[in-house]
């Protein structure tokens, strides 16, 4: 059964067309993910689907007695309201039968006309099975169950109004997941979550008996959750029925395909327009000029234009262009936090908080939103002071920081350009050649801070960084806002950076890719372990479950007590060549990007193929000595 459905919807502003004709199906039960580019027409089309836009052109049509939900804006509540407050207006209908049945109650138990209150009862056994039959009695366990997976329990008590924005998306988010309505969208859902939170959601949708449509940029998050990709491209939308690692490769083969059509057909339209030339050529030979010659060259000239022609499609899009390298060589012992402790109020964040990163560590920082991981990176950087206990910066470490609010309220009102050369002491020309390396083009760079977007801001942010002679980068949430090619470009440039990172995120796909150190703050603990994050979180439960205190940091030669002593030299061997067959596939991605020749293109991708194969097989060798 389908649920919404829209035929060749186009979409334009001031002119500018954002969608381009586009039709979709989205059925009872789907998990669907838009993904594309920041810009492409994502949550424009999300704005359709709800119905709070109406395209240009075309036609969009729902289920009969469809219930949408959609948080598209933070709405306005009474002052007085707190956030729990806030999540019950989900349960409207049921909280004003509830009042009904608490005022028949009271109306029962003083009747003493029979017949009125035989009335009365029968009334009163009808709403209550109308509460019954809607959940009325699961209400507050549903409410607890959305509130604990959201990491909303602080929140409950406080006013909405005084909540930060970030906090106040979470609280409309629960109360969005409570409404339980059969379309249920979701923009970024996952972006103010932490990683338990994340985790949480995913469990939650996936048992959903509604249909999900969501836009995201979290790529594991979309594996865990939807079967079906939206990819809007061009201001065009290609369907695929895969998760997204699967849409990844399909997508690759499909370019590939559609390269291939237009070589052939390029071919084809150059041997016309050849056959065209000779045969004009003949017939003005021939005296008198032979008619029949130029006829058959005229109605190929008008084969030709009546022909559909193939765009050549873009294997390789415009991404960002970092080039991020550490200024010189710190000294060995980077950064080293001893016994610190911090509280804001009377709220304790951490108590004997202690962290040891070395030169070239890549570390990542974990924690529940309100733990104090974001506080731990400003007490590094030099923006905050413990109230106990020792912060040393290291011998030549010069520290670069990457806040989650980019840019200061007094900065607001400066243009791109200008908050650019604020911190980098460039030209103005200068500048506009490194903005346009980080997709600020035209007139682009002369908008104001404030009227950025959140992927834009932190654009913005990394072009700074790129400038600025650091060796030690404290990053918070970087991949927040950002696109997933613009992702991908940030983790390329941290994997190959020769300086010591130190980063908080809730993506695991950028966790699991970069970090093998993970520290955890865990009720005002702050835990230690030389593993991945899947290894972290196991150990984590452990611990917690023996009741143990935090381990000290202690730096190890290898994976924890997985990896066996005994098989070091062959896992040596194994490592360096992985490193060669990476380096030999990045090369290989360079190359492709470059030729032109579909038959080239083809032997590329073979060989390519050829090689992540045998990366997957030294992979697979690797985990038997872990």
């Amino acid at each position: 059964m389908i649920t919404c459905n829209g035929k060749n919807i186009r979409m334009s502003f001031t002119g500018d067309p954002v969608l381009n004709g586009i039709s979709f199906d989205i059925s009872e039960g789907d998990r669907i993910g838009i993904v594309g580019r920041n810009g492409s027409g994502k949550t424009t089309l999300m704005k359709i689907m709800s119905g709070k836009e109406k395209p240009t052109e075309g036609d969009i049509h729902w289920k009969k007695g469809t219930k949408i939900g959609c948080l598209a804006q933070i709405p306005d509540y009474p002052e007085l309201m707190t956030g729990a407050d806030v999540l019950r207006t989900a349960f409207g209908h049921l909280s004003g039968l509830e009042s009904e049945m608490r005022a028949l109650e009271n109306e029962i138990s003083t009747e003493t006309n029979e017949t009125r209150l035989n009335n009365l009862a029968a009334e009163y056994g009808e709403k209550q099975e109308l509460f019954a039959l809607n959940g009325g009695y699961e209400m507050e366990a549903q409410l607890d169950s959305v509130a604990h997976g959201l990491h909303l329990d602080s929140l409950m008590s406080q006013s909405f109004q005084a909540l930060s924005g970030g906090e106040k998306t979470k609280v409309c988010l629960g109360v969005l997941l409570l409404e339980k309505p059969d379309l249920l969208l979701l923009d970024e859902p996952t972006n103010h979550l932490d990683l338990k939170s994340v985790e949480w959601l995913g469990r939650f949708l996936n048992n959903y008996e509604g249909t999900v449509v969501m836009i995201s940029h979290d790529r594991y998050f979309l594996d865990e959750t939807v079967q079906k990709i939206f990819d809007v491209e061009e201001g065009e939308l290609t369907v695929y029925y895969s998760n997204y690692s699967s849409f990844v490769k399909e997508k690759e083969k499909r370019l590939l395909a559609e390269f291939q059509r237009y070589e052939e057909q390029q071919k084809k339209l150059k041997k016309m327009r050849e056959a065209i030339k000779r045969l004009k050529e003949w017939a003005n030979r021939a005296n008198p000029p032979n008619e029949a010659m130029h006829r058959r060259a005229r109605n190929m000239e008008r084969a030709m234009e009546r022909m559909e022609k193939i765009d050549r499609p873009v294997l390789e899009k415009k991404k960002m262009a970092i080039d991020l390298k550490a200024s010189s060589r710190s000294g060995t012992d980077t950064v080293i936090l001893k016994e610190v402790e911090k509280s804001f109020g009377e709220k304790r964040l951490f108590d004997g908080a202690s962290m040891h990163l070395r030169y070239q560590d890549r570390a990542v920082l974990i924690g529940d939103n309100g733990s104090g991981k974001s506080t731990l990176l400003k007490m590094i950087s030099g923006e905050l002071v413990p109230e106990s206990g020792n912060v040393k910066i290291g011998s030549q470490v010069k520290v670069g920081y990457l806040s989650q609010h980019v840019f200061t309220d007094a900065e607001q009102n400066l243009t791109v350009i200008d908050g650019f050369r604020d911190e980098i002491p460039v030209t103005e020309g200068e500048a506009r050649h490194i903005l346009a390396r980080f997709l600020f083009y035209g007139f682009s760079v002369f908008k104001k801070l404030g009227d950025l977007s959140g992927g834009e801001r932190m654009r913005l942010r990394l072009a700074q960084l790129m400038y600025q002679e650091v060796n030690l980068l404290l990053l918070d949430e970087p991949t927040n806002h950002l696109d997933i090619d613009s992702r991908e470009v940030l983790e390329d440039v941290l994997e190959d950076y020769e300086g010591t990172i130190l980063a908080v995120s809730h993506d695991r796909y950028f966790i699991n890719k970069l970090f093998t150190t993970v520290y955890w703050l865990d009720e005002g603990k702050l835990h230690f372990f030389n593993g991945d994050y899947e290894w972290a979180k196991q150990k984590l439960a452990e611990r917690k479950e023996k009741g143990e205190e935090p381990a000290k940091t202690k730096k190890k030669t290898a994976v924890p007590d997985k990896r066996k002593e005994t098989a070091s030299s062959s896992s040596d061997t194994i490592e360096k060549q992985l490193k060669e067959c990476e380096a030999a596939i990045h090369q290989l991605e360079t190359r492709l990007i470059e030729e032109e020749s579909l038959e080239a293109l083809q032997k590329l991708y073979d060989q390519k193929e050829k090689l992540e194969k045998k990366r997957t097989e030294l992979y697979e060798q690797l985990e038997t000595f872990i």
